[in-house]
């Protein structure tokens, strides 16, 4: 803990949570901007993404991590105890640590309820640090009063936390949960620039969002079969734009053929709309070239796995 007597706070915090219960929308909300991508299918984050938070009166490291599940996990192998590794590790490092759920799910199947947060609920019983437990996607009910026995519920779960509603997508109440989340940050200096979003290189996020876009256009198991790698990064001053060369792995050459698609289509729009967030992301002009490679079991092959950013990170 600092001990400069400025009254500037900083500290972690985990985000913790069964898959598809919207974390990466969280943390996007919490920031104003988007860092972590986020889709529609489960396990769509594989690693640690850690946002920064810049206040004048606080810095705090927003840790989005892969679910925690029960149930089949897609990413199986190396790759999956590598994104569980990647929760609990980001739990440890954490000051506090926020639990987000899906209010919809567990209204539809109150049964998977326990079922689902039994891993946390064992890790969390005698923990001293502050629990946020955020309770996602009430813009899905318009009668509210219908998520009160779900609330009762996740509190008699975990009674050290604090239970707070939000619509991340709507982005109703997260206002007052950054707040709530500042002063619960012990006293402490920031360690990055105002400016600086994310700790993961830009080249880092610009894969990601070239693989949320696969992950958009592509159905069942192939999503989880790809990766996505930058391979060159280059500052074109003369054309005043970021050319970037990505390359899109799959296990599979029937998958190839589908990430390519008819007469180049598919990969077409995933390079178009991949460009269009890259911009956003860098500021600038950018020239994206996609290319689809075969290489089958990358998910086992931790040296690839650490290249393409899924290992340890800060």
């Amino acid at each position: 803990m600092s001990t400069t007597g400025t009254g500037h706070r900083f500290g972690r915090v985990a985000l913790m949570g069964p898959p598809n219960a919207g974390k990466s929308t969280v943390l996007n909300a919490l920031l104003g901007q988007k860092v972590s991508i986020v889709t529609s299918k489960p396990q769509t984050t594989r690693s640690r993404i850690v946002g920064i938070l810049s206040e004048p009166e606080a810095q705090v490291l927003f840790m989005d991590t892969p679910g925690l599940h029960h149930a089949r996990n897609p990413m199986r192998g190396h790759l999956g105890k590598m994104m569980s590794q990647a929760a609990w590790d980001s739990m440890d490092a954490a000051q506090a640590v926020m639990l987000v759920l899906d209010a919809d799910l567990y209204l539809r199947k109150p049964d998977f309820l326990e079922r689902d947060l039994s891993p946390l609920r064992g890790a969390l019983a005698d923990d001293p640090r502050p629990q946020l437990l955020v309770v996602n996607k009430v813009d899905l009910f318009h009668d509210k009063s219908r998520m009160l026995p779900l609330l009762v519920r996740v509190q008699e779960l975990f009674p050290r936390a604090e239970v707070f509603p939000v619509s991340a997508l709507n982005k109703d109440g997260v206002e007052e949960l950054k707040r709530l989340v500042i002063s619960l940050m012990p006293e402490g200096d920031a360690l990055f620039p105002e400016d600086q979003l994310s700790t993961s290189p830009m080249r880092f996020l610009a894969a990601e969002i070239v693989r949320e876009k696969v992950f958009e256009r592509l159905r069942q198991e192939v999503p989880y079969s790809t990766a996505v790698a930058v391979e060159a990064w280059e500052e074109d001053e003369e054309r005043g734009q970021t050319v970037i060369h990505a390359v899109i792995y799959v296990a599979r050459p029937s998958h190839k053929a589908m990430v390519i698609g008819r007469a180049g289509a598919t990969i077409k729009e995933i390079g178009t709309e991949a460009r269009r967030d890259i911009q956003a992301l860098v500021g600038g002009k950018v020239h994206l070239e996609l290319w689809v490679k075969v290489k089958e079991n990358w998910a086992e092959d931790p040296s690839l796995l650490q290249d393409l950013g899924l290992g340890a990170e800060e």
